[in-house]
């Protein structure tokens, strides 16, 4: 099926709808097993084992998106809280290496903790600025405001030449950029942009060793056994990356199990082409009206200053984009189409 064959199975947007980088559109079938799990709860059907179910078929799902075992991945609820766990690993006095503007679930558990040297350079210098002493780089694959990749590749030489471990946020990719997770020390995503789940879906991969990481928030699922873990402390903690997830949002996994599927259907390779084809068509567009994005030709963000007070206008016409850091930021994922970048130009020049 293509991706307009698709769109109009499995979608039916009312809108012009360019915002994917804030919150994916979900899927019919994931809304219909969604509302099915509701309902059935509703109507005192037990809904706790087969949501459990779901965890797991998630689980496995991102785990073959981003290239490691299951039993690397940990199911949870937010890059914050993930972010915070590994914080709370670091040393007093270990220097943590960020992005200048990079988001702030990524950045702000590291500012918090007050003992840790926390640098910040611009994205571009992040590579070159890794030093003897650096303990952790933490970056966005894809930065949110822009749409900027960062060069994981030089990133990861650097922190390994330095012994330093590295965490990559790819929230903004997973979906729709190529993402290998065994590449990096550790990773998180939130689901609920690219990955097309409902808010309450994040992920968190280790490396095989669980990276020296203390589940500080470890309930009754962090458990060898965890219906045997339910009371008193956890004799047992789960000997994989279970151990770190976090108490699910039992619904939302529901319904994730079905957005993953379809990701793996189409392809991250095969979506990637159809979402850079039409930033690319919308870049391409925006030069011609005498505005220049930020991000280069490759991402499926597409950030163009100047414009930022255009996206309240836009809305008014039922064209969806953002206002991120004063610019218009547009983004393009499986369900758009040529004509949706072509209504936005005709907005935009008219």
């Amino acid at each position: 099926m293509d991706m307009e064959s698709l769109a109009g199975a499995e979608f039916a947007p009312h809108t012009t709808y360019l915002t994917t980088a804030s919150s994916g559109l979900i899927p019919a079938r994931s809304v219909a097993a969604m509302k099915a799990a509701l309902d059935g709860s509703a109507a005192g059907q037990p809904v706790i084992g087969v949501a459990f179910e779901a965890v797991e078929a998630a689980r496995a799902a991102y785990a073959r998106l981003v290239g490691v075992p299951a039993r690397q991945v940990a199911a949870g609820n937010s890059v914050a809280g993930y972010a915070g766990m590994i914080a709370t690993s670091l040393p007093p006095g270990a220097e943590v290496l960020v992005a200048d503007g990079d988001f702030s679930s990524l950045v702000n558990p590291f500012a918090v903790r007050g003992d840790l040297k926390l640098r910040i350079v611009p994205l571009k210098e992040i590579a070159e600025a890794v030093r003897p002493g650096t303990a952790l780089v933490a970056v966005s694959a894809v930065q949110s405001a822009d749409g900027r990749i960062a060069d994981l590749a030089a990133i990861r030489e650097a922190a390994r030449a330095h012994g330093a471990r590295t965490l990559v946020d790819v929230s903004q990719a997973a979906g729709w950029f190529p993402v290998n997770a065994a590449e990096a020390d550790y990773t998180v995503c939130v689901a609920y942009k690219w990955l097309m789940c409902p808010h309450g879906v994040a992920f968190l991969t280790v490396p095989e060793d669980l990276g020296d990481l203390t589940p500080v928030f470890a309930g009754w699922v962090a458990g060898e056994r965890p219906w045997d873990s339910c009371y008193g402390p956890v004799s047992e903690l789960a000997h994989f990356a279970r151990r770190f997830d976090e108490a699910p949002s039992l619904y939302s996994y529901l319904a994730a199990r079905h957005s993953l599927a379809l990701i793996e259907e189409l392809g991250t390779e095969a979506i990637a082409a159809h979402d850079r084809a039409l930033a690319d068509r919308f870049r391409a567009g925006a030069i011609a009206l005498g505005h220049q994005p930020v991000a280069a030709p490759g991402s499926a963000i597409v950030s163009v200053p100047g414009l930022g007070d255009a996206a309240s206008r836009l809305a008014e016409a039922d064209v969806h984009v953002s206002a991120r850091a004063g610019n218009l930021r547009a983004s393009f994922h499986l369900y758009n189409t040529a004509a949706d970048v072509d209504r936005l130009l005709e907005k935009l020049s008219g």
